[in-house]
């Protein structure tokens, strides 16, 4: 068996060895060279177009369920303008870190063919599984997401309540806690969180 796959090996790589007998070395590598363009080019492309929100919510399971639940926070409206998409929250922004979530994001297509979440009662049920995943990979990457926007170092803590200041000072200046430890449902209604973490209820945070 492994022989066999050695000699296919080799009648490959020979193959692709062996000198063109129709083309020169030059336009190979000119058209090996465009040939990498195009690809690079329409991946790109391709990348950022499942980047928007519009793409997010093209699928009704999004746009009927975290997205209106989104329409309904200061992420979404608020008195500065500016608005916090889909992406912006779920996709890191370095190049690398966002293939890696692409990549993982691929079984969620499985979902969508299976119904998973196609329904409100269905999705409900997921509700704290999803919400789980989230917020597990948020705390893994010490909320990234969240300081792509937000920054401790330009924090004036002198115009926040003074129990924001304090939390703040305590958990986030320390690095004892991040963004998400605190900060679960700022832009999604909570799961039932009865033995999920002290304190805590099935809200929405409010504008």
């Amino acid at each position: 068996m492994i022989s066999c796959a050695l000699n296919l090996a080799a009648r490959v790589w020979r193959v692709f060895a062996r000198p063109s007998v129709h083309f020169s070395l030059g336009f190979l590598t000119l058209g090996g060279f465009l040939a990498g363009v195009l690809f690079w080019g329409g991946f790109n492309t391709a990348l950022e177009a499942t980047n928007k929100e519009a793409f997010c919510i093209s699928c009704h399971e999004m746009k009927n369920n975290p997205y209106e639940e989104l329409k309904q926070t200061i992420h979404f409206t608020n008195r500065s303008g500016v608005r916090a998409t889909c992406p912006d929250c779920h996709v890191p922004h370095e190049w690398t870190d966002k293939i890696a979530r692409k990549m993982q994001a691929s079984k969620e297509v499985w979902g969508k063919i299976f119904g998973t979440i196609d329904t409100r009662e269905k999705f409900l049920d997921k509700r704290l599984e999803l919400a789980n995943h989230e917020w597990s990979r948020l705390k893994a990457n010490n909320s990234l997401e969240c300081r792509n926007c937000h920054s401790a170092e330009s924090m004036d803590i002198t115009r926040q309540n003074p129990r924001a200041a304090k939390m703040h000072e305590t958990y986030l200046f320390t690095g004892e806690r991040t963004c998400i430890d605190c900060h679960k449902g700022i832009a999604h209604r909570l799961p039932d969180m009865n033995g999920v973490q002290p304190g805590w209820t099935g809200t929405v945070s409010a504008k």
